[in-house]
C-alpha cells in the first residue's frame, strides 16, 4: 500500500523539479550558414567502399551548395540506429560546429527484421564487371543487390536529429564508384533542409 503513495510522490517531485529546470533554447529548425561536421561515413555492409573518398565527395558536395561543411575524423557509428557516438560530439565541439550528419552504408538484408522500404528496379540489377572488384571482373560478371545510405543530421544539443532518412543505392557496374551519386543526392537533401525556415 505504502509503495504506490511513494511512487506517485515521487512522480510529482520530479514533474515539480523538471518543470522548474531551464529549457532546451536550441531551435528545433536548423538555421542557415549554419556549420556542419561530417563524420567518415561507416560501411556497415560488406561491401567494398573507401569510406573516406565518399566522406570526401559528401564533404565537397555540401560545399557545392553553400553550406559550411568540414570533415571530421570520427567515424560515423557501426549500430543500426543511427546516433551520435561520444567521439562525433567532442570533435564537433572542437570544430564549432552546429550539426553532425553521419552516414552509413547498410545492406537490408542483414537486418531482416527492420522494415523494408518497397524496392523498384527497373532493367533488373546492373553486372559488376569492374577488375578491382574481388568478386567480379575476371571471373566474369556478380549480380549485386540493392544497398542503402542512412544518414541523420543532428542540431549540436540535441538527441533527436532533424533529418533521418534513408537512400536506396542500385549498384554500378564499377563497384568503386556505386556509392558516389548517393553522397550527391544525401548533400541535395541536407542542404534543403538547412534552408528550410
Amino acid at each position: 500500500m505504502r509503495l504506490p503513495r511513494f511512487a506517485v510522490l515521487c512522480s510529482l517531485v520530479f514533474q515539480a523539479v523538471a518543470s522548474t529546470m531551464p529549457q532546451d533554447e536550441v531551435p528545433p529548425q536548423p538555421k542557415s550558414g549554419a556549420k556542419v561536421c561530417v563524420a567518415t561515413v561507416g560501411n556497415a555492409s560488406t561491401a567494398p567502399a573507401i569510406v573516406e573518398r565518399l566522406t570526401e565527395r559528401l564533404t565537397r558536395s555540401l560545399k557545392q551548395n553553400k553550406i559550411n561543411a568540414v570533415t571530421m575524423d570520427s567515424r560515423t557509428t557501426d549500430k543500426h540506429q543511427l546516433e551520435l557516438s561520444s567521439n562525433n560530439g567532442e570533435e564537433a565541439k572542437q570544430k564549432e560546429c552546429d550539426y553532425v550528419l553521419v552516414s552509413q552504408i547498410r545492406d537490408p538484408r542483414q537486418q531482416p527484421l527492420e522494415p523494408q522500404l518497397p524496392e523498384i528496379s527497373i532493367g533488373g540489377r546492373v553486372p559488376s564487371v569492374d577488375a578491382s572488384d574481388p568478386l567480379g571482373g575476371s571471373s566474369g560478371p556478380v549480380y549485386r543487390e540493392n544497398l542503402q545510405v542512412a544518414f541523420a543530421l543532428f542540431r549540436i544539443g540535441r538527441f533527436k536529429p532533424v533529418l533521418d532518412t534513408v537512400l536506396l543505392e542500385r549498384p554500378s557496374a564499377n563497384v568503386s564508384d556505386t556509392f558516389l551519386p548517393a553522397m550527391d543526392h544525401e548533400a541535395n537533401r541536407v542542404g534543403h533542409e538547412l534552408k528550410k525556415h
